[in-house]
Order: C-alpha cells, then structure tokens, then sequence
C-alpha cells in the first residue's frame, strides 16, 4: 500500500472511530458530518472520499462501535476464574460503564435508533446480539444455557439503559446492583463453564 493510501486509511479509521463514539453518546440522528469532519481536524468536503453518504458513515461506524464490545465482553468473563458468567456481570453493570457512554455497550445506546432502521446498522446490530449471546451461552452448561444467555443480556442492556436514565445516582446504583446480585443468584443454581 502507498504512503498516501496509507494515510487515507488512518485517516477514514480516525473517522470511523470518533463517528462510533459519537453515535453511542448521541445517537445516530444527531450526527453532523461538518461538525464531525472539523473534530476530525478535516474538510467538510473530505468526507466523500472515505464514505458513500452519511448513511453509510453511520452504518460504519456503528458497526466498529458493536464490534469493539466483543473483546471486553470476553475479557471480562476471564476476570473471574472461579465464575465466568459473574465476571461478566460484575464488569458490566458497573458506575464506571454507565458514566462513559462513547466507549461502553453500544447495544445500550444504538437498540432503540436499530429498531427503527432497516438498513446495514440492523444487520450490524443483530449480529452483535447473537454474538453476546453465543459468548454468554458458552458460560454455561445447564440445559437452558440460550434460554438464560437471553435473559442475561436483556437484563445487562436494560439494566445499563435505566441506570444512564434516571437522574437519581443512588436510584442508578440500585438497578445496577440488583440486577447484577439477581443475575449472579441465579447463574448460581447453574454450573458454570470457566472461561
């Protein structure tokens, strides 16, 4: 690859990263390809040649942001060797994640603007749902490890949906608390597969 094909590649993955932190703290409607291009320190008219259309951008960039939650989903079930399926639960619903949207769970933050879209941001969505799934499945051995996997995420997602919500902090730690001592019962009564 050339040195300027190369500096074009930095530059479209310099992109896409701040666009994916944008639309996890934003959401994808208010993404301004302006605004986004002068804090990338380039040209409005720049945009075109890393991206088709703001669509395509978006879709992009929340792909990067879905796919970069696989690699902390997994090293936070290593954390706990003892219990995999806790590990990932106490990393997840943690103050720490709820306060830093632009890098934490875009589940959390693209679930709402994906259920309304029809395009590749869907797909992109959807793949990383079964991805999560199958990761939090292979924790555990019981008979109804899908089943569980399910319930698992939704309460993970949910759980980080309404403790950013609420305006009430201790409210905030309250859900994520119990949800995360709920979650642990009942992977408890489980064996759990160590990661």
């Amino acid at each position: 690859m050339g040195h300027s094909q190369v500096e074009k590649a930095a530059t479209r993955a310099r992109v896409l990263q701040l666009a994916s932190r944008k639309v996890r703290t934003e959401g994808v409607t208010r993404l301004g390809i302006a605004e986004l291009m002068n804090e990338a320190g380039l040209t409005h008219g720049g945009f075109y040649k890393h991206f088709a259309s703001r669509d395509d951008l978006i879709a992009q960039a929340a792909a990067v942001a879905l796919a970069e939650g696989t690699a902390k989903m997994e090293r936070a079930a290593n954390k706990n060797e003892q219990d995999a399926r806790a590990g990932l639960i106490d990393a997840y619903l943690t103050k720490r994640h709820r306060d830093a949207p632009a890098t934490g769970c875009a589940l959390v933050s693209l679930g709402a603007s994906a259920g309304r879209d029809d395009s590749q941001f869907k797909d992109a969505y959807e793949l990383q749902v079964r991805t999560y799934l199958e990761l939090i499945e292979g924790l555990d051995d019981s008979e109804d490890a899908r089943a569980e996997a399910m319930l698992t995420l939704s309460a993970l997602v949910g759980a980080m949906l309404m403790s950013r919500a609420v305006t009430d902090q201790d409210f905030s730690e309250e859900l994520l608390e119990t949800v995360a001592e709920r979650l642990k019962q009942r992977g408890a009564q489980a064996s759990p597969v160590l990661a």
